[in-house]
């Protein structure tokens, strides 16, 4: 069977050595006689999975003892809610906003307190990062940004200097992709299933004085959202995402193997740059994203048509490679090249752009 190159924004393509072992041992995992999928998340089989995953990940993002990890459900837009309804303490927290994700956190989080704009970059379209002017306003309960906007295919490489103000970020789209300073934020979450895993595991890594204090709207919070209940139960008060969590932990061990964040970082560059390369030197594709705010995992571009872009992407999909539609707020192409895209797929895609380039010169 030949597997297609895939460049789905997500669910997004996963590493082949990892849907191997999962398929090997799909209807019995080591020795249990049943499938993850059938097993008591109470069971010591699973508790086991469970900690080597949240081991691995520790590992790989060198995360200190004071934070905690939870493996949740609900994406990152169930966290627009879930991070002021724990971490607005006085109701009051400021929005860096840089394309669509930001956006609908920083309107999902006026419903709970007072969201002050601290920077936007909507009036260009968002096709760079937003960046704040002047320093921050210390009585904010945290800053809050999406590190790397997928729709947009932009990516905010240096972190704003916020006092003594924590940040949190959504970094779904970039979650796995480099390393980071978990030090710097207070704290910070992922949809799996871009980097990380299949959709339906939500990672966060938070800040245990953080979890200490209360939900500023403790009345009104659900257990289900409130990260100190989640962390007492240790990701176990409801049942969670079993298979996911337990494909997350072999995409984990699988970074690991193959040089851990460092090594991933400089492999995703490289296939990235590669790629930009090949747009700015078109004449026929032009950039959507400011050079020095690109992303380090989508790739957004146009011709300019909105015919030839359907047609690029039609005949893409008859090469071999899918998931090239660019999001329907924005049209044109995005080829978001996680960590299980082979440099070998992102050479077939340059390939093809410069064959329909002098197809349609």
């Amino acid at each position: 069977m030949a597997r297609v190159f895939n460049f789905n924004p997500g669910p997004a393509a996963m590493p082949e050595s990892v849907l191997q072992e999962a398929q090997s041992e799909l209807l019995d995992y080591q020795g249990s006689g049943m499938s993850v999928l059938e097993m008591s998340h109470r069971s010591p089989e699973f508790e086991e999975i469970l900690q080597d995953a949240k081991a691995a990940l520790k590992k790989l993002y060198r995360i200190p003892d004071n934070c905690s990890i939870l493996f949740l459900q609900g994406g990152a837009t169930l966290e627009f809610a879930g991070v002021p309804m724990n971490l607005m303490f006085t109701g009051h927290a400021g929005y860096i906003v840089s394309g669509n994700w930001s956006k609908k956190a920083y309107k999902e989080a006026a419903k709970y307190g007072t969201a002050d704009l601290l920077a936007s970059s909507e009036d260009a379209h968002f096709d760079h990062t937003a960046t704040i002017s002047g320093p921050v306003d210390q009585s904010l309960d945290y800053v809050y940004l999406c590190q790397n906007e997928t729709v947009y295919g932009t990516m905010t490489k240096e972190l704003p200097e916020t006092g003594s103000v924590d940040i949190v970020a959504d970094i779904s789209s970039m979650f796995l992709s480099c390393p980071l300073d978990i030090s710097r934020y207070g704290m910070l979450y992922a949809g799996a299933q871009k980097n990380g895993g299949p959709a339906g595991v939500t990672v966060l890594i938070v800040r245990n004085d953080l979890l200490e204090k209360a939900p500023a709207r403790a009345d009104i919070c659900p257990q289900y959202l409130d990260w100190h209940v989640e962390a007492e139960k240790d990701s176990l008060l409801n049942t969670p995402n079993t298979f996911g969590i337990y494909l997350c932990g072999k995409v984990f061990h699988w970074v690991e193997k193959t040089g851990g964040l460092e090594a991933m970082g400089e492999r995703n560059w490289t296939k990235m740059n590669k790629l930009y390369d090949e747009i700015d030197s078109s004449k026929l594709y032009r950039g959507l994203a400011k050079p020095e705010d690109r992303s380090i995992s989508n790739a957004v571009f146009t011709t300019g048509s909105k015919e030839l872009d359907a047609a690029f992407v039609a005949g893409a999909k008859e090469r071999g490679m899918v998931g090239l539609k660019g999001h329907r707020i924005l049209g044109g192409m995005r080829a978001s090249c996680y960590n299980a895209v082979s440099p070998e797929a992102v050479d077939a895609l340059i390939a093809y752009m410069k064959d329909f380039e002098q197809a349609n010169a």
